[in-house]
């Protein structure tokens, strides 16, 4: 394995490993982490995971990525170390026949510990796992190839006939057996995964492979390139954080604003000085909830923003005293009905997609969508009304309609462009992301932290 120096290079490459994925460590947390070091036993791997989980993880969401980093700079082992342990010295993991290792995983995967878990992935990352490449010493390691040797995932037949033999099927004892399996070949898949990394940054260095193995936190995933499963994640978040954002939205309403003046409560007052009104009273602030319209692109190419950015709206909805969505391609329609309280969110979504009015000829354009809005619902928006409009600004290079959009946003209280797209990709292409600017403030909106600061900016 390639040396890396002093434990102190490989606490502060870590920690700034940790910084380039995405995860806020500041300098104090760093030291706190190093001091942790001094009172844990180093030779205790786990330990040592612990101590820095405990002094740089704020999140939940941040630890699979602290997890994958941490294997990187603190393997449980390097190569050459691995030797088969004498419950497994009757089977040579290098030489073995492949129905012999499945039947060993088979064991495994019905009940293992950690360790004898890693050490079989270890081995037959050591033999499935390696492929040559063009060139002398040179050499690829992957997972697939493992899994595909070993196919654990096809193992289940088996292990419930051994575990199950002469109990009935499809009962509870079957139902564990199958969770307790799932949650082992889950550990197998990632065991291999680790060490593959592993050998991949002894070959070509922790810091190459560190920026590949490891995704952005949740919160900084980019809408465009989020996944159906981000997705399902991102929406278990959208409700607590609304919860936040409603928090701070109401203190920014209150602090600072006083009613009208109590001028019979002041006269009263001041009775008791002699008719000197030494001190004013005032009658409490009216609560101020504006309404809130918004204007949402939901073509192929923004959909996973448009989707999560209405459920976040309609979470806050309890802000405003109206909430009216409308969604476009080529031709806007009202979506509004599709997020009544109560509905589900994803039949919600599949309805809007199968229901709405929104596209003619399937191209985005918001020029039309725009005039469309103005000639159908521009009673909508009024001097209460703040007005949101959420997309990239790609208009296929039809015609903006900027004077239409003036006109809308004139008659608003406010008005706030989103967009996902990375402010350098503005107008490249089709993008007239300036042009739209000139009349709506527009801010670039590409991930849930980005989301928070700019709801936070608009209080």
């Amino acid at each position: 394995m390639p040396e890396r120096g002093s434990l102190v290079d490989r606490h502060v490459g870590f920690v700034h490993a940790l910084r380039e994925a995405g995860l806020p460590v500041s300098l104090a947390e760093g030291l706190d982490a190093a001091r942790a070091l001094r009172v844990i036993d180093l030779s205790e791997r786990e330990s040592l995971r612990a101590a820095y989980a405990a002094t740089l993880v704020k999140k939940p969401a941040y630890r699979p990525g602290f997890d994958v980093l941490f294997d990187l700079w603190f393997p449980s082992s390097t190569t050459g170390m691995y030797a088969p342990r004498p419950a497994e010295a009757r089977l040579d993991p290098r030489t073995a026949p492949v129905d012999e290792l499945r039947e060993r995983l088979a064991e495994l995967l019905t009940g293992s510990t950690d360790a004898e878990l890693r050490e079989f992935a270890q081995a037959m990352v050591e033999r499935f796992g390696r492929q040559q490449t063009t060139g002398p010493g040179r050499q690829n390691w992957f997972s697939y190839s493992v899994l595909r040797a070993l196919s654990p995932e096809t193992l289940m037949a088996r292990i419930l006939q051994n575990v199950l033999a002469g109990q009935e099927r499809g009962g509870l004892a079957e139902k564990t057996v199958r969770q307790r399996v799932n949650g082992n070949v889950r550990r197998f898949e990632e065991a291999v995964a680790t060490d593959v990394r592993r050998r991949i940054a002894e070959d070509s260095g922790i810091e190459r492979i560190a920026r590949s193995a490891v995704r952005p936190p949740l919160d900084q995933i980019d809408f465009l390139r989020i996944t159906r499963a981000d997705l399902a994640r991102l929406r278990k978040e959208v409700h607590p954080l609304a919860r936040r954002l409603a928090a701070r939205l109401t203190i920014k309403h209150r602090k600072g604003r006083r009613g009208r003046l109590d001028f019979r409560r002041t006269v009263r007052a001041s009775l008791q000085s002699g008719g000197v009104p030494l001190t004013t009273h005032f009658k409490p602030p009216r609560p101020h909830k504006p309404e809130l319209v918004i204007l949402c692109d939901t073509s192929d190419s923004v959909s996973s923003f448009a989707h999560f950015t209405l459920l976040l709206t309609y979470a806050l909805r309890e802000q405003f005293t109206k909430v009216r969505a409308f969604g476009f391609v080529d031709r806007v329609d009202e979506i509004t009905r599709f997020f009544v309280p109560g509905a589900d969110v994803v039949e919600a979504m599949t309805r809007l997609a199968d229901e709405a009015d929104m596209s003619r000829f399937g191209r985005t354009n918001y020029g039309h969508a725009l005039e469309g809005f103005a000639e159908r619902h521009a009673d909508a928006i009024g001097p209460r009304t703040s007005l949101l409009i959420l997309g990239d600004a790609r208009s296929n290079y039809q015609p903006p309609a900027l004077d239409v959009l003036r006109r809308l946003t004139s008659g608003a209280r406010h008005a706030y462009w989103l967009n996902p797209e990375p402010r350098q990709q503005w107008d490249t292409g089709d993008s007239v992301a300036s042009e739209y600017g000139t009349v709506v403030e527009m801010h670039e909106c590409r991930n849930v932290a980005q989301l928070t600061a700019f709801i936070e900016t608009l209080a």
